[in-house]
């Protein structure tokens, strides 16, 4: 097995540890292995939709976020992009909620808009249809 290292911040360690102990797994790099595969399963799917669907995308971020880059990648998809609700959760923290409709591969380009965007610090999809 290759040994691979990686630069995280110390609040998402501290995350990782406690979810180590609450689900039982052996060490790091039991619980990194299982996010990976995860995210590859997940973005694979989305990958290999075509024609027209429905997706839900939640977001989480940091309500000190840069909020204008956020809502510029949502206005770069205003024909796939049918409506969204934002709210606040935690004390300094926001989710978005975007309901998405159209071409797939459309849709998956905002999806990796937003990974890849900083200021986001989750993504999660849904595909309805």
């Amino acid at each position: 097995m290759s040994i691979v290292s990686l630069s995280i911040p110390k609040s998402l360690l501290e995350k990782v540890d406690h979810y180590i102990k609450e689900q039982g797994f052996a060490n790091r790099s039991e619980i990194i292995r299982q996010a990976l595969r995860a995210y590859m399963s997940e973005s694979r799917k989305l990958s290999e939709l075509q024609g027209r669907i429905t997706a839900i995308i939640t977001i989480a971020y940091r309500r000190e976020a840069k909020r204008g880059q956020i809502t510029d990648i949502q206005h770069s998809y205003v024909p796939v992009v049918l409506t969204f609700l934002h709210t606040h959760i935690e004390e300094g923290n926001c989710i978005e909620i975007i309901v998405a409709r159209g071409d797939a591969q459309v849709i998956k380009a905002l999806v990796e808009a937003l990974k890849v965007n900083e200021q986001i610090s989750e993504v999660k999809v849904t595909i309805l249809s």
